[in-house]
């Protein structure tokens, strides 16, 4: 979905914009649709740099004031780059709070959801946004500053992208909630409410996009203008075959090992660094000065799935890397429709990749050094085992588009108030665990989703006090059930449920027999599965405290699996309290091995009652009963 954002207005407008964004990311056709490039392509004017400039100013000022004890957002991300085509995180929105499941896109400015009135749709992954349910809900009223609707009562927006999608709506504002982990407080911010969708934004699973590009309706923009969180996010994705990963707004303190670029924020709309050169296998590529640098510049997006080289770098760069792997046979793709460039015999184990493909390395104009490693540059070919293929691609037009798999397993920090973006390697599931153990409390209590159990569970306190001791009433848990919905992307692939179930027990952090397979129905590539975790085989009841950290990864989707299991959503979850046990349960052991014992016994005694009583007949003789002949004994006088 080629986020080259039209701001229509009039049809005159939207032709000649059109025609513009088209020649401005030109993509050869045959890779246009099929891997669609998210970047929105805001026409800019001297005065909209003008702007720029004088809100860049005042930032840094009100940056200067901000407390360093100023807190952040810290955010999950779900889905997979490859097998979704983007990262998406949740957001809450209104009073009580609506779940939606947003795109992370670094290069769209507006966040958007389906609105409950929306004429044309599609069938998204949760409801769509009710303002009428919202106690704190507020249309954006018609003012100068914005395109109205026919009424003139109301701002919308408008945004059209290459592809032929689209994206209409009004203007709200509401409370917007980051989630369990964040410490930031839910804030007022404005965001569309969809009436019409069209594209891959109708058909797509997400819900809409979460705008982190610059611009006054960016959530960025919006956060850093109420002074709320310094001028800075950081995004870090998952690995191959891992998937997820982890997202802060706002500052974090920058490791030492941290490498940056400088971004120019007056050049163009979007994040860009300044690459100079790049090299394989330490060989500098042999390419012109400047090749980098075209039109945009070198440009990052989080919508983007892979990475677009002006065609003279890409060509250098395929040429290079073929030589180093030349051993390994090449192979088509997996989709004949398109010319992939695929090599095979290289194993399935991705932490030994490093060991056959070549290392490259982007050098910024400050002589800083990114290292890629193979599943950066590479995606794994879905239909031929120990096969991968190239994730980058030419890019006709001079523009270098980065997107998210050149930053898989990297810390990217957009340092927005320094004009500087950060790179480091790192493993970002692990990241996202150590963010997640310091979380704050979230602005509402957890309460369970079952009609069951109506208890409420306090959420995790500040870092500095201790974790509650006991849930509320004093009750143990004796079981927690959940359903997952799972949606894979091969009809013929059959899920692999006791592997599926150690992964979970990984995941929860309980041992491997706590987790049970109750329950599965599949039609097609959909299954609903039922699990159990039970107490460990020790106790009689699950503590508070595993209980709790239980529920909360299962409330807040912290769950990580590779991505051949495809997508999951959990449905419901319960948690049961331990049955009372009656004092037949506590003794029926022994009254077991008691009855056993007294009804050996008794076998016993009538076995040798029985007995004595046949020796006993056989002895017996009757009165009558003739004697035996014996000989007789003379007496002796």
């Amino acid at each position: 979905m080629a986020r080259a954002c039209l701001h229509l207005t009039s049809s005159a407008l939207l032709i000649l914009t059109a025609l513009i964004c088209y020649n401005l990311f030109a993509v050869d056709a045959k890779l246009h649709h099929r891997r669609p490039m998210l970047l929105p392509l805001q026409l800019s004017s001297r005065n909209h740099s003008q702007q720029r400039h004088l809100d860049n100013i005042r930032r840094h000022l009100q940056q200067s004031e901000l407390s360093p004890s100023t807190p952040n957002a810290r955010m999950r991300l779900y889905d997979d780059l490859l097998s979704n085509g983007y990262y998406t995180t949740r957001l809450w929105i209104g009073t009580p709070p609506q779940e939606f499941a947003l795109i992370v896109d670094t290069g769209s400015t507006v966040t958007y959801v389906p609105c409950s009135s929306c004429a044309h749709c599609g069938k998204h992954q949760d409801p769509r946004f009710q303002p009428d349910l919202s106690d704190t809900y507020q249309p954006v009223k018609c003012n100068p500053s914005c395109n109205c609707d026919d009424e003139q009562k109301q701002c919308t927006y408008d945004r059209r992208y290459a592809e032929m999608s689209s994206s209409s709506g009004v203007l709200g504002e509401d409370v917007i909630s980051f989630g369990n982990e964040s410490e930031l407080v839910p804030q007022r911010a404005v965001f569309g409410c969809e009436n019409r969708e069209t594209g891959d934004l109708y058909s797509q699973r997400a819900d809409g996009i979460m705008g982190l590009g610059r611009g006054q309706l960016s959530i960025m923009d919006q956060l850093v203008d109420k002074n709320v969180i310094g001028d800075s996010f950081s995004l870090c994705y998952g690995g191959m075959d891992v998937g997820g990963g982890a997202m802060v707004l706002g500052n974090i303190t920058p490791p030492p090992e941290m490498v940056f670029s400088h971004s120019d924020p007056f050049r163009s709309p979007y994040y860009n660094i300044e690459l100079k050169e790049m090299h394989v296998a330490g060989k500098r590529l042999k390419l012109p000065a400047g090749v980098f640098d075209g039109r945009h510049g070198t440009v990052l997006d989080s919508g983007t799935t892979y990475a677009y080289l002006p065609k003279d770098a890409f060509v250098a760069f395929k040429d290079a890397l073929l030589r180093e792997v030349h051993f390994l046979k090449r192979v088509r793709g997996p989709d004949p429709n398109f010319d992939d460039i695929c090599v095979s015999g290289a194993g399935r184990d991705v932490s030994q990749l490093s060991k056959i493909f070549p290392e490259v390395e982007m050098v910024f104009n400050n002589g800083n050094k990114l290292l890629l490693s193979p599943e950066n540059y590479l995606f794994r070919h879905t239909k031929l085992s120990g096969a991968y293929c190239l994730g980058i691609f030419p890019n006709t037009e001079s523009t270098t588009l980065l997107g998210g798999i050149l930053v898989r397993n990297t810390l990217v920090t957009y340092d927005r108030g320094n004009d500087r973006i950060g790179f480091l390697k790192t493993n970002c599931s692990e990241l996202w665990r150590r963010v997640q153990s310091s979380g704050a409390p979230a602005p509402a209590p957890l309460v369970s989703q079952s009609n069951d159990t109506n208890r409420e569970i306090p959420l995790p306190p500040t870092p500095s006090a201790s974790p509650p001791s006991v849930l509320p009433g004093s009750f143990h848990i004796g079981l927690i059930t959940f359903d997952m919905s799972i949606s894979t992307n091969d009809s013929k692939l059959k899920l692999n449920f006791k592997e599926l179930g150690e992964l979970i027990s990984k995941e929860l952090e309980v041992d491997n027999s706590q987790v049970r397979l109750l329950n599965v129905t599949s039609k097609g590539n959909e299954y609903l599965v039922r699990w159990g975790i039970f107490p460990a085989s020790s106790a009689n009841y699950i503590s508070n405290s595993t209980a709790l950290s239980i529920i909360l990864r299962l409330r807040d989707h912290h769950m990580q699996f590779p991505e051949r299991f495809g997508n999951y959503k959990l449905v419901e979850w319960n948690a049961e309290p331990q049955r009372k046990s009656s004092w037949w349960r506590h003794h029926y052991l022994a009254v077991v091995l008691g009855f056993i014992a007294t009804l050996s016994l008794s076998a016993i005694g009538i076995w040798l009652v029985l007995r004595f009583r046949r020796k006993s007949i056989t002895a017996y003789e009757p009165v009558a009963s003739p004697i035996p002949e014996q000989e007789l004994q003379p007496l002796q006088s």
